[in-house]
């Protein structure tokens, strides 16, 4: 017969007469080290101890007495590029990937999944024979795609991954995840009353993966991507954690600033000569504060600092759970930040970070009535602008921005077989574009021309592995252009500009600022008026990068673009007509109807005895929902406003065998009118104070509340009883005599 597969050896007409041949399989070179990436999201520069601060980080601190620490080494200012860039050593524009993985803008800069031109670094270790594992936050997948119906092209095991355990979204509740299994959807192994928290779950199942490839199969590698959900918000830790933190960072963001960036300039993390940043626009001074926003503030930073603490933790189990295999001498542990500490606190920082998607403002003196949820299931907190750029020390700015803030953070490099160094400072410019031809590198690994039909893109990137030996050698990354969001900046041989760029505002009236980072890395000294010369040479390097690697045309979008998913040829009907067939699993919430901020129809079939009830429709969590339920056969709506429950029961009862009920939601300028309906027929309504935008990611559930329970009216996922046959959503289009109303009442309302 025809041979398809490779064969070497001779078939005859009998087994004496033929010569057996195996194949060789793919292996990397003897030797090879097994590979961790460890990524830990929105840290600031100076949050671990061994980069300045005064929280509790000691087994990532003694990562890097026994490694190295980088001190210029730069990302995007914001995730999901920071994480394609990191894993394909690309430019995260010239992949797809702009801004978050929720976006789809249109232009190949902004597809929302990783270009199929750029092979991750996975699909290369792979191919050369290591076993590859992911273990948790992944925001690379076109989150509209990301549903238990797929499809699965870009989820992590169609892009280099043998095993997956995570959450395919940009943040997740830590005590109640979202949490995909490879490619199905799971719950959690345990509940938060038996002290269920996401981050030693995540460690659970990274071991386990592990345990199995070393086991059975010692002969491969392994390559591990560990991204960790914290410090991400909500900021959430287990009880003992946060006890500890209690009254830690009363002295306020100034004190600790100060003393953070004295202790930076001990540990060689900053030069000598560096100036402490002053303190960004919107950061009043701590001792100026009311008493309220005091209370808050520290409060809002003990989660922080115990969320960080708990993750130390953690990161220490998996390192002692190496240590236990024999696995790491001979494992190179890459260890940094996916962009600088989040501004998304607002101000005052939120008990509700949904309030800040939201576009509300929630008031000191209103948040200290709940101090004691804060870090706890009960919460979705962010701390406020002061601790963040207290965490981004000794520079301004936040993450989103394109200034250090936003771009400089912490990396460590751990691998006692390949680094001889230990506890030293690498001062070289590097960018996060560098780690994946490093990793290759380490691993004997050539990036190919092609990969399954792809003509792959060249890499970007340069490995640090020179530096490993040698901190005196220069850099051999020497430009690097930043673009978010309309922020931009172009680095240059020790030499930046940068302009910070306001929504709404012409590219072209943006103001650039000039740095010798080389001399100031701080920003401090804007020399963009007295060295005009040397600021048109790098504007005009921005220009030339940003054709080269894709970053054009220039889009200030954000939040708009999540209503890019209306449009044609995506998972959403033109019609915006949705109908979901129990059971199914949750949906998360770009692949769902969008029912947020929008008048929109539900009815549901439904087929009961009497005296049962359950969920027909849920979303959101216990501290932002909306739930739709029948209990005491009645039909039950529970709005949950940041925890403020309003609650509607219908006025007559559900019927009996076979019914339609349905909610009949009209939204106002800011608020909202809900009406239950039974069988066609009204069955009370409510008026709504609030019309919540977004409610939260969880996945929308449909029979079931997936998740801690929107409504307190019941406990768990309260399951519906009897026979839930259909349930369709309409959204009521823009262009709707309905939507039309409602713009003309919201222009008297302006008026």
């Amino acid at each position: 017969m025809r041979q398809f597969e490779p064969f070497e050896g001779t078939i005859g007409r009998t087994l004496a007469d033929s010569v057996p041949w195996w194949p060789t399989p793919a292996h990397p070179q003897p030797g090879a080290p097994n590979i961790v990436v460890m990524l830990i999201d929105d840290l600031g520069f100076s949050h671990f101890g061994c980069f300045g601060s005064d929280l509790a980080t000691p087994h990532i601190d003694a990562l890097a007495a026994g490694g190295l620490r980088y001190s210029n080494f730069h990302v995007t200012p914001l995730c999901s590029p920071t994480r394609a860039a990191l894993l394909t050593g690309r430019n995260h524009h010239s992949v797809g990937m702009r801004g978050i993985s929720n976006w789809s803008s249109g232009y190949p800069s902004m597809r929302g999944q990783i270009s199929n031109h750029a092979a991750t670094m996975a699909e290369m270790l792979r191919e050369d024979g290591y076993t590859t594992f992911c273990v948790g936050k992944w925001h690379l997948t076109s989150m509209e795609n990301s549903s238990s119906a797929g499809p699965f092209d870009q989820w992590p095991l169609a892009r280099g991954f043998d095993r997956y355990y995570g959450y395919l979204d940009g943040e997740t509740d830590q005590f109640c995840p979202d949490l995909v299994y490879d490619n199905h959807r799971v719950e959690q192994p345990t509940s938060v009353a038996d002290g269920y928290h996401l981050s030693e779950d995540l460690v659970d199942h990274a071991l386990g993966f592990i345990h199995d490839t070393v086991s059975v199969r010692p002969d491969r590698p392994f390559f591990t991507y560990f991204a960790f959900g914290a410090t991400h918000a909500p900021h959430q830790a287990p009880a003992s954690y946060l006890a500890k933190h209690r009254g830690r960072y009363d002295e306020g963001w100034d004190v600790a600033r100060d003393k953070w960036f004295a202790r930076q300039k001990e540990l060689g993390i900053v030069p000598q000569g560096t100036e402490l940043a002053p303190r960004n626009e919107g950061v009043e001074p701590w001792d100026s504060l009311p008493q309220n926003q005091k209370l808050l503030a520290s409060r809002l930073q003990e989660a922080y600092g115990a969320f960080l603490e708990h993750t130390d933790d953690q990161i220490g189990r998996f390192v002692a759970g190496l240590e236990a295999l024999g696995q790491l001498d001979n494992t190179l542990i890459l260890l940094m930040s996916d962009n600088g500490a989040s501004q998304e606190g607002g101000p005052f920082g939120v008990l509700h970070e949904m309030k800040y998607f939201n576009f509300v403002e929630e008031s000191p003196d209103e948040a200290v009535k709940r101090l004691d949820d804060i870090g706890g299931p009960s919460s979705h907190s962010n701390y406020p602008w002061g601790w963040a750029q207290a965490g981004n020390t000794p520079f301004k700015w936040y993450k989103q921005n394109t200034h250090e803030g936003g771009v400089h953070v912490p990396l460590i490099a751990h691998w006692p077989n390949g680094i001889a160094a230990r506890g030293e400072v690498r001062t070289q410019f590097h960018y996060v574009t560098d780690i994946a031809p490093t990793v290759l590198e380490a691993a004997g690994v050539t990036m190919r021309e092609s990969y399954r039909g792809y003509e792959q893109m060249p890499i970007a990137g340069a490995s640090l592995g020179y530096s490993f030996a040698d901190g005196d050698a220069p850099s051999r990354k020497t430009s690097q252009y930043f673009e978010m969001g309309g922020h931009r900046a172009m680095y240059h041989e020790g030499w930046k500009a940068v302009t910070r760029h306001l929504h709404g505002v012409d590219f072209d009236d943006d103001r650039w600022e000039l740095y010798h980072v080389a001399e100031d890395p701080s920003e401090c000294r804007d020399l963009a008026t007295t060295n005009p010369g040397k600021l048109a040479e790098l504007v005009a390097m921005w220009w030339r990068d940003a054709e080269e690697f894709g970053a054009l045309p220039l889009d200030d979008r954000g939040v708009q673009l999540f209503g890019a998913r209306y449009r044609e040829n995506s998972a959403h009907p033109l019609s915006r007509h949705y109908t979901y067939f129990p059971p199914l699993s949750p949906i998360p919430p770009q692949a769902a109807a969008g029912i947020g901020g929008r008048s929109w129809d539900l009815e549901a079939r439904v087929d009961r005895p009497f005296a049962t009830g359950g969920v027909i429709m849920a979303l959101g969590t216990e501290n932002a929902g909306i739930s739709l339920f029948v209990q005491n056969d009645r039909l039950v709506l529970d709005y949950n406003i940041f925890g403020d429950h309003h609650v509607l029961v219908s006025d007559v009862e559900v019927p009996e065998g076979p019914s339609l009920v349905g909610l009949r939601f009209r939204r106002g300028h800011h608020d909202a009118d809900a009406t239950l309906t039974i069988d066609g027929s009204d069955a009370g309504t409510v008026h709504l104070p609030f019309l919540m935008r977004m409610f939260s990611t969880i996945a929308m559930s449909i029979g079931h509340d997936h998740g801690s329970p929107v409504s307190k009216h019941y406990v768990d996922e309260f399951p519906f009883e009897g026979r839930l046959e259909r349930v369709d959503i309409q959204l009521i289009s823009p262009g709707s005599a309905d939507e039309k109303e409602t713009a003309a009442r919201e222009g008297m309302a302006r008026q």
